[in-house]
């Protein structure tokens, strides 16, 4: 108590030094709005105790780390997401990315894809190929991964409304080469709640849209045991606007939500709990975002064990992939987002993420070229060999900043947890707006903040090149790939056994009118070349369609 006291006396004394000087006529604060002292000592961190609260790598509550050794044991695993034009196109980008010594894969898809519609559906017209790969059936599936073995990769799949869908395109890939289910290892998306909060892909209304994610967790489970159902996204959160805070609270609060649905439906929290992984997004205020992931495996971890009862200590870690913040990319100078890129993937890895994704410095304007890609996981690369940072486990833990911080945002997000109690959970705040509202706000502020000059974005909105010429490759999907994916659909209807794929379809809507799973009727429909239209219609035919209440 000694001690404590006379380190607050020397704070204090220090303070009143340092009012004396005059600081430079700048803003400081987070780039979530969140003010930041001149100056952290044990004063700022002596609200937790480091034995329960902080503690060692490996050992609950997580807040440094879910393993040990941390990267000594093993490095983060290497992704670069990527899907353009055809089946073909993208699979020539996957070998080439493969190639080039990543360890994993991670589909993107494009605009109709993600809303669960087919090539040759008239609202995709415009749009096929654009954004990211287009896939519609089986056979879109099979030349997207043909030479590569599913068995040797780990994929991730950023889907969410049609992720059942696109799983079973998957499955029946893996059947295809001869590879078990019980080898494939990788992760959909599957994140609906957070369609209705933030990036706005969804189909169904929430209530069948989680029947469809529970039936996910249990299928998956027993057949596929490798795999991660569903990987909780506060990355579009983050997109949409979001402070830190918001994506850490916001995004936990829907995990605990699938946790609460997994339970009512009977199954044993241990069973499916350690198959449920994070998506976070890497910003670019470094520190911010270093204890916004230290807080998560702190929240996760204390929620896991005390209030669903979980006894796995693999139920308790918080495993997560990290992507740099799109939204922090500029057409401006695009050269500048490779240093942005590095700082926002140093943060994620400091923060001890198991999986990252660096963007490409041309992604604002296209998808990235082969050069940019490369650029991208060479970023990686020299973060992993050659710059130390893997050598030791959360190297900032102690900095009383950092610690100070960690504290802040896991406070910050137990208020919000707090909030969406009011509303009964996160599907009556969403229908209330509660999460739309709060998240315009932040973005609102943000660019109140740029607008008035106080926040600087290099290139944007200070130290300007008025004449400047981008003088970078860009990547043009050409409108030849919609109509070839359109005749490859015709080919199909018209090749398929339309009998056993009108009975696969039957089969499906029945499932979806009683209580059984769908997974295994939708991969009987994918087995059958059902398209992804197809199967999606038939289930809106009996969920019905989502339509968003107006916010103000």
């Amino acid at each position: 108590m000694k001690e404590t006291e006379s380190i607050r006396q020397m704070h204090q004394r220090w303070e009143e030094q340092a009012a004396r000087s005059t600081p430079r006529p700048a803003k400081f604060t987070t780039l979530s709005g969140e003010p930041v002292d001149v100056l952290y000592s044990p004063v700022n961190a002596a609200t937790h105790d480091f034995s329960t609260e902080v503690g060692y790598p490996g050992e609950f509550p997580y807040t440094r780390g879910i393993h040990p050794t941390g990267y000594r044991g093993k490095l983060w695993t290497m992704r670069q997401f990527a899907g353009f034009g055809t089946p073909e196109d993208t699979n020539e980008r996957y070998h080439y990315l493969l190639s080039h010594g990543q360890t994993g894969l991670s589909v993107a898809f494009d605009l109709p894809t993600l809303m669960g519609r087919d090539a040759d559906d008239p609202l995709s017209k415009g749009e096929v190929g654009i954004c990211g790969v287009a896939v519609s059936s089986l056979a879109d599936m099979e030349v997207l991964f043909k030479g590569i073995n599913l068995g040797d990769i780990s994929t991730s799949m950023t889907i969410n409304a049609p992720a059942a869908m696109v799983m079973a395109f998957y499955l029946a890939v893996a059947e295809k080469q001869g590879i078990p289910f019980g080898k494939l290892r990788g992760t959909t998306q599957a994140d609906i709640l957070k369609e209705y909060i933030a990036q706005k892909e969804w189909i169904y209304p929430p209530e069948p849209s989680m029947r469809i994610i529970i039936d996910m967790f249990e299928y998956m489970n027993k057949e596929v045991p490798q795999w991660n159902p569903i990987s909780v996204s506060g990355y579009h959160i983050r997109e949409a606007g979001s402070t830190a805070a918001q994506e850490l609270a916001f995004t936990l609060a829907d995990g605990f939500t699938y946790v609460e649905y997994g339970i009512a439906r009977g199954l044993d929290v241990d069973e499916f709990a350690p198959r449920i992984s994070y998506f976070f997004n890497s910003h670019i205020d470094f520190f911010e975002e270093i204890a916004k992931f230290r807080a998560a495996r702190r929240i996760w971890a204390k929620r896991m064990r005390n209030k669903y009862g979980a006894k796995n200590p693999k139920s308790w870690m918080l495993r997560f992939h990290t992507q740099t913040a799109g939204c922090s990319l500029t057409a401006q100078q695009p050269e500048n987002n490779i240093v942005r890129t590095a700082f926002e993937a140093l943060a994620g890895v400091m923060g001890g993420t198991q999986s990252l994704h660096t963007n490409s410095m041309d992604e604002t304007m296209a998808l990235p070229s082969e050069k940019a890609v490369k650029i991208a996981l060479r970023t990686q690369q020299i973060l992993a060999y050659e710059t130390g940072v893997a050598n030791t486990v959360d190297p900032l833990a102690g900095s009383y900043f950092v610690e100070s911080m960690t504290n802040k945002l896991e406070e910050e997000a137990e208020r919000y947890f707090e909030k969406i109690d009011t509303f009964g959970g996160v599907i009556p705040a969403i229908e209330a707006g509660f999460f739309q509202r709060e998240i315009a706000e932040a973005a609102y502020r943000y660019q109140r903040e740029l607008d008035n000059k106080e926040k600087t974005i290099v290139g944007v909105n200070d130290f300007v090149e008025e004449k400047e010429k981008i003088d970078i490759p860009l990547l043009v999907i050409s409108p030849e790939v919609e109509s070839k994916q359109r005749k490859r659909l015709a080919d199909l209807r018209q090749s398929r056994n339309q009998r056993e794929a009108d009975r696969t379809l039957d089969e499906l809507r029945q499932a979806a009118n009683g209580g059984t799973n769908l997974m295994p009727k939708l991969l009987e429909c994918a087995r059958a070349y059902v398209t992804l239209g197809e199967q999606c219609h038939a289930l809106a035919e009996v969920f019905g369609l989502y339509e968003e209440p107006a916010v103000f």
